[in-house]
């Protein structure tokens, strides 16, 4: 059904109605009327979502060109010759755009189905219940916020003036500059700033924590920053960032403190990925009587907000930034909404995860060092390295090691983290493993393959499991 069935000047009533088509909005759609909903999706577009028009997709499209370009350099290495690898970046965001069109296209159809009553307009609250969406005033038994977030703008003395690149425009920059100055040390940073680097861009990344990947364990972070390192970015953590001034040929210099010391570096461009917030401007979440935190709106378990009949999911309530997490908690509140008399579904992070697709890989699952340490939790851990193991070394892959923590008593597994080779695909054993409560003892029962980059994970399980209690 869609929008232009409807008569304006009257509200039109839905069951549930979502207001955003990314993927939380989209897993909380097609849950609602999957459980008998009447489902309406306001979504001013461009329809697609964050993840596949300006996030994980583009950026992993781009990032398969760069990894392949920097194995190409190692052939001498594995006793090949090939001639010097040259990017060609209008190429590579040309391939990118033809896939991106190719997932958003997926997205648009699943949007525009039948089943859902699709408004493409700008949606804000005029009260609790009420919704304007353009020319149509709504209303529903259920509202699910699903906006999604949008870079940060950060107050930088002069880096307004002097202009700089957000995420959003890196993804469509066809010419690479010839320097270019990174702020911040997160995913998106150091994936964007990995890929230029690899390209032929002189980078250097300002981080103004202690370590890239500030809210990891610093060794997980550590083997990152030495490949980046060997490839030639140049990498400042413990900064404190002053101001920006534009020189006479239109480069841009940053002043800052390095460990308490001024500094001054200058590029031709500036990408500030200093983060993103929470999509929630134009709602008149204020209106809807909903309560927003630091510009986040607060939810529970359930993905209620303060009305027990709004949800927010994804990006837009803070949690996590994080693709499948958002996918389902959009499934939860899109269920819950449905079913408000029943036990409601809650949301659980005890395995959340996250990838960062750099190269090494980090991936974690479940909870860290520092997350025990701050909650008190007794853990034990063990590590293995990359650069001891056997297919690993047969790769030519020595940076990062893999960790693992596990309650001191039983062996249940806590967490699992690894920095290295194809990290993203590796813990998804410990994901599978965690899920159903196992320990590290169960993942020495496993049957490991040799040689595989996957048996690496024994070596800490075994090393965990002779310190644990005697089994009756």
């Amino acid at each position: 059904m869609t929008q232009s069935l409807h008569a304006t000047g009257q509200t039109i009533h839905h069951d549930v109605i979502i207001i955003g088509g990314g993927s939380a909005g989209y897993a909380a759609a097609r849950t609602a009327e999957a459980e008998g909903a009447d489902v309406g999706i306001i979504d001013q577009g461009p329809l697609g979502g964050l993840c596949i028009l300006r996030g994980c997709m583009p950026t992993k499209a781009m990032l398969r060109s760069s990894d392949i370009a920097a194995l190409i350099r190692r052939a001498p290495e594995f006793g090949l010759h090939s001639s010097t690898v040259q990017a060609n970046l209008n190429a590579i965001i040309d391939r990118k755009n033809r896939l991106i069109k190719e997932f958003a296209d997926y997205r648009i159809q699943a949007l525009q189905h039948p089943r859902f009553t699709l408004y493409q307009e700008q949606a804000h609250f005029s009260s609790p219940t009420l919704i304007q969406a353009g020319p149509h005033q709504l209303s529903a038994k259920a509202v699910i916020i699903a906006t999604g977030s949008v870079v940060s703008r950060m107050p930088i003395t002069g880096l307004e003036e002097g202009g700089y690149l957000t995420s959003d425009e890196a993804l469509e920059l066809r010419t690479p500059p010839e320097s270019m100055i990174i702020l911040g040390g997160g995913a998106v940073a150091l994936e964007l700033a990995q890929f230029f680097s690899r390209i032929g861009v002189k980078v250097s990344l300002i981080q103004r924590s202690g370590h890239i990947m500030s809210k990891t364990d610093k060794d997980l972070a550590r083997p990152v920053e030495a490949k980046l390192q060997e490839e030639g970015m140049m990498i400042y953590t413990n900064t404190s960032i002053e101001r920006v001034t534009q020189c006479s040929d239109g480069e841009k210099t940053l002043h800052f403190l390095h460990h308490g010391e001024p500094k001054h570096i200058t590029a031709t461009t500036i990408l500030q990925a200093l983060g993103r917030r929470p999509n929630i401007d134009g709602l008149q979440l204020d209106a809807a009587e909903v309560n927003v935190k630091n510009r986040t709106i607060v939810v529970n378990e359930t993905m209620q907000t303060s009305q027990p009949h709004i949800y927010a999911v994804g990006d837009v309530n803070g949690r996590h930034e994080i693709v499948h997490i958002a996918i389902e908690q959009g499934e939860i509140a899109g269920w819950n909404a449905v079913h408000p008399d029943q036990p409601a579904k809650r949301y659980d992070d005890r395995l959340k995860a996250q990838v960062v697709f750099t190269d090494p890989q980090i991936a974690n699952v479940g909870l860290s060092e520092q997350e025990c340490h701050t909650r008190h939790i007794p853990f034990l851990v063990a590590s293995y390295p990359f650069n001891d193991h056997g297919k690993s070394l047969c790769l030519g892959e020595l940076h990062g090691h893999v960790k693992i923590l596990c309650q001191p008593q039983t062996g249940e597994i806590l967490g699992g983290h690894i920095v290295g080779p194809e990290a993203s695909e590796l813990i998804h054993e410990l994901i599978a493993v965690m899920y159903f409560h196992g320990t590290v003892r169960d993942l020495l029962r496993i049957p490991h393959y040799h040689p595989t980059l996957a048996e690496i994970l024994t070596y800490p399980a075994e090393e965990l499991a002779d310190q644990l209690p005697p089994t009756s």
